[in-house]
């Protein structure tokens, strides 16, 4: 099954016919074949930050979610959290079993994911996932679509069933 996916964009010089970043080609193609649609939006200002993605959205901080790649014991992870909230990094380690946590560097997160941070996507790149259950305050919410310009809504049990995610505190 091949990618449904659609683009939009709330800049009024986008081109529609542009085409979406390879980084989320690559995760709407993941998607489609996964059985998800991912309804991908554009914001060329960039929604790097969950204030950023907040605002270009027009949504509350809590309904972004924030994709974090942490090294547990040298495994890279990556942790669910909305935008309103820190992650605890010991609660973390303890949910994925290990002693120590730490974020990943730039070059971790790309390694470990296939994407830059800032547009890590919760799903589509192999790595374990821990999800914060405060996401479920809000139900779409909004994931980075593999680059700090895109972005989708989800919903949150779409978003447990295509991470794969663990349910747990690590916030």
């Amino acid at each position: 099954m091949g990618s449904r996916s659609s683009i939009r964009s709330s800049d009024p010089f986008y081109d529609a016919g542009m085409e979406l970043p390879n980084a989320s080609q690559r995760l709407t193609a993941w998607a489609g074949d996964a059985g998800l649609d991912l309804d991908v939006h554009v914001f060329p200002e960039g929604t790097k930050t969950a204030l950023d993605a907040a605002a270009a959205i027009g949504c509350e901080v809590a309904a972004i979610v924030k994709s974090l790649v942490f090294m547990v014991d040298g495994e890279a992870v990556v942790a669910l959290v909305p935008g309103d909230l820190r992650l605890d990094a010991t609660k973390l380690a303890m949910a994925a079993g290990g002693d120590r946590a730490g974020r990943a560097s730039l070059d971790q997160v790309r390694d470990a994911t296939g994407y830059a941070a800032g547009g890590t996507p919760p799903f589509g790149h192999g790595c374990r996932v821990f999800a914060d259950p405060t996401l479920a305050r809000n139900d779409p919410v909004w994931a980075a679509a593999g680059t700090p310009t895109t972005v989708f809504p989800i919903s949150i049990d779409d978003l447990g069933r295509f991470s794969g995610a663990t349910w747990v505190s690590i916030t």
